[in-house]
């Protein structure tokens, strides 16, 4: 895992990425990859509301299209929805056509301007190209919730003492992450309530900010 000082340095050198928000007070930008998932996003979502916080969703287009409620749910509560390809493509692991392909099948289905590749990967060339359209966000904070044998705490903890103003979190409302999530969201929730920071959908930040 990239650590603080790594990400600072990525995000003085890649303009086409945004790692973290500058300037953004006591603001922080909590995210979830995957989704939606009928077992795990509703109840996300509830505690989102409890908790009065807002957040922002990189779906898979695939999942958005045979769950299309739980993306207008989201929007509906003050969320914001990012793509996250249509099927989870690894940029990394495939040749950039079906990569771009993936790409603009996940944006079809869920539509804006907000891009998260899937594990991060991208090189050089797909940000650039992304960035044209996009506005391509990443992270400097990672929960590990999709850790075999990662406790809520272990992840909730991790959290708390890496966030920052401005900090771009990510967790994942899968499967695969459930049992981990729905225990470490109300303990970061609420100690993020403590540190004094509020919880904010990226679409707040970057609709001001045109893709590159």
């Amino acid at each position: 895992m990239l650590h603080g000082a790594v990400l600072r340095m990525l995000a003085m050198l890649d303009r086409h990425r945004l790692w973290h928000v500058p300037g953004a007070g006591r603001e922080i930008f909590l995210t979830f990859d995957d989704g939606p998932e009928p077992e795990v996003t509703p109840r996300v979502l509830d505690m989102l509301a409890a908790h009065g916080a807002k957040a922002t969703f990189f779906c898979l287009g695939r999942n958005a299209e045979q769950h299309p409620q739980l993306p207008a749910r989201a929007r509906a509560e003050g969320h914001a929805i990012g793509h996250h390809t249509w099927d989870h493509a690894d940029a990394w692991r495939m040749s950039s056509r079906a990569f771009f392909r993936s790409v603009l099948q996940g944006a079809a289905q869920l539509e804006g301007a907000l891009f998260r590749p899937p594990y991060g990967h991208l090189g050089r060339g797909h940000a650039r190209v992304l960035g044209r359209r996009f506005n391509v966000a990443m992270w400097d904070v990672m929960g590990g919730d999709f850790r075999p044998g990662r406790s809520a705490q272990a992840c909730a903890r991790h959290v708390l003492r890496n966030v920052r103003a401005g900090s771009i979190i990510v967790l994942h409302d899968n499967r695969k992450s459930a049992a981990c999530l729905l225990g470490a969201l109300p303990l970061i929730l609420t100690g993020l309530r403590k540190k004094g920071f509020s919880c904010v959908p990226l679409s707040s930040v970057v609709m001001n900010r045109p893709p590159r």
